[in-house]
């Protein structure tokens, strides 16, 4: 079931790299490893500005293709679901780039594609 178009993608983008600049702070995140924190912070600063760059109506500068942020969000995925073993986390940490990794996943998954014109 392939239901998030471009636009809703848009609108969750700068929401969601708050999210992860904020979070850590709140979750009290990097108990098990400092780099838990800095993961999410640094991933946070970096959505916010690929969404910047984004070819969609949100996007501010507009240079970077859809397709591109897609495979960027998948790649970013994938690094969330194994940095809690490449890194040792533990407990929350892990649990945090878990449920991250799989929202993003879904996202990125459940994709609707735009039809060519």
């Amino acid at each position: 079931m392939r239901f998030i178009t471009k636009r809703i993608h848009a609108f969750l983008d700068y929401p969601v790299a708050i999210a992860l600049i904020v979070l850590p702070f709140l979750l009290g995140l990097g108990s098990s490893n400092p780099l838990a924190m800095e993961l999410s912070v640094v991933t946070g600063i970096a959505a916010f500005i690929l969404t910047l760059l984004t070819d969609h109506h949100l996007g501010a500068f507009r240079v970077i293709s859809y397709q591109i942020h897609l495979i960027v969000d998948f790649l970013v995925a994938i690094v969330f679901l194994m940095a809690p073993f490449i890194f040792s986390f533990e407990g929350i940490d892990a649990y945090y780039y878990w449920v991250n990794g799989i929202a993003v996943l879904s996202v990125v998954s459940m994709h609707k594609p735009e039809l060519a014109v």
